[in-house]
């Protein structure tokens, strides 16, 4: 009998440890400081980060064969540098699932420690009895007065009162195994979170040797880039807000391509006194037509995280969004929502550091919310090419999406 009560008493008495080993339980609690306010929340946030992962990976596969290809070395340098920050922005959706992971186990675990809780004392001081009476010998009844009447009513009530025990106790015992299977589980993602980021640290000093190259042949190429950067930065301090630093650079990249449009000098003849015009040899601009314009190509959103804003939306001043705004980690990678010319980048009242891309067919794309922008005015920038990135403690990315001036939504335009 006393063998059986204390089996029975070592399960109970598991019932009052904690769970969790504390390392476990702190690393938990530290990963869980953004957790959503559901778990309808947390699995949708997994099923995003999770669907970026695999974007982010195969765009990385594809730039990472292109730029295998690549004859030139500045082509395949720029196809290294966006292959790179795709593999950033995998892993960085890779640490997302993670995190989600981490906040679905921690809710779980704190579930499982609430029912507990309000059986531990009740259980513990049934073990501590237990335990007493499994190590009072028997043979020692016998010099107490009625001990012997006594211990035989006790084998008789316990007789029909282990089984109940045991039965109530089952469910205990499952959840004590499941606690444990939460452990390991937990350990589980807490190493594979640790190796993601050292995977994603090892990326961003990639990434950063090669910017380190692209900038020092930047500057030997001096000249022309020098200029356009300092008639960005006129423009930006002869704009009134965003919305005109915009329009001058819209009408900026018109007139270029209208000068670009233009037929070549005419070569001075070598006998200038027998030249005749020729007739009817000018060429015109095609008309405007009303036709929708197409996409720009490959458009993808510049960072991945969730919409805070769409487009359209009106906030608490009345104002009417032109862009969405998007909920970035910290440092998170921001790459190119498509290739283009880099029109404007640096630091613009109110919006941060920004980054202006100018894109084949007038589209215009405008990044805001930066803390360190990665290209100069004047780049080329091809599929996925970095342009910096948020701000350490996360924050909120603008991206806005015009053509000819007029802001459309880039949810529509993005590629399927």
């Amino acid at each position: 009998m006393l063998g059986r009560l204390a089996l029975i008493a070592l399960p109970l008495a598991a019932v009052a440890t904690l769970l969790f080993a504390p390392q476990v339980r702190s690393q938990l609690q530290g990963q869980s400081a953004n957790a959503y306010e559901n778990v309808e929340d947390v699995e949708a946030a997994i099923a995003r980060a999770q669907q970026a992962s695999t974007r982010a990976a195969a765009r990385g596969k594809s730039l990472e064969k292109a730029a295998a290809e690549a004859e030139q070395e500045a082509e395949k340098v720029a196809r290294q540098s966006a292959a790179l920050a795709a593999r950033i922005q995998e892993t960085e959706a890779d640490i997302a699932v993670a995190q989600g992971r981490l906040q679905l186990i921690t809710r779980q675990q704190r579930a499982l420690d609430a029912r507990l809780g309000k059986r531990r004392e009740p259980l513990i001081r049934l073990t501590g009895a237990l335990q007493n009476f499994s190590r009072r010998p028997l043979v020692l009844s016998v010099f107490q007065p009625g001990s012997i009447r006594e211990s035989m009513y006790l084998r008789a009530v316990l007789e029909t009162t282990i089984p109940e025990v045991r039965g109530r106790t089952a469910a205990l015992r499952a959840e004590i195994d499941r606690g444990r299977k939460l452990q390991r589980a937990a350990e589980g993602v807490l190493a594979n979170l640790a190796e993601e980021e050292d995977r994603l640290a090892l990326r961003r000093r990639q990434l950063a040797t090669i910017e380190t190259r692209q900038r020092l042949a930047a500057r030997r190429r001096g000249g022309e880039a020098d200029r356009q950067e300092e008639r960005a930065l006129a423009y930006a301090e002869q704009a009134r807000d965003l919305d005109g630093l915009v329009a001058r650079i819209d009408a900026a990249g018109s007139l270029r391509d209208e000068l670009a449009a233009l037929p070549g000098p005419v070569l001075r003849p070598a006998r200038p006194s027998q030249a005749r015009a020729s007739g009817g040899t000018t060429t015109r601009l095609p008309p405007a037509t009303d036709r929708p314009a197409r996409s720009p190509a490959a458009l993808r959103l510049p960072v991945d995280g969730r919409t805070l804003r769409g487009f359209g939306s009106v906030d608490n001043t009345g104002q009417r969004s032109e862009g969405i705004l998007i909920r970035a980690a910290g440092g998170a990678q921001v790459v190119t929502p498509a290739p283009g010319r880099v029109a404007f980048a640096g630091p613009f009242r109110g919006f941060g550091r920004i980054v202006i891309v100018e894109h084949p067919g007038g589209w215009t794309s405008l990044v805001t919310g930066l803390a360190r922008t990665d290209v100069n005015v004047g780049d080329t920038l091809t599929d996925g090419a970095p342009l910096g990135v948020a701000p350490p403690d996360g924050g909120t990315i603008g991206f806005e999406l015009r053509l000819g001036g007029r802001p459309a939504n880039p949810l529509d335009h993005l590629a399927r």
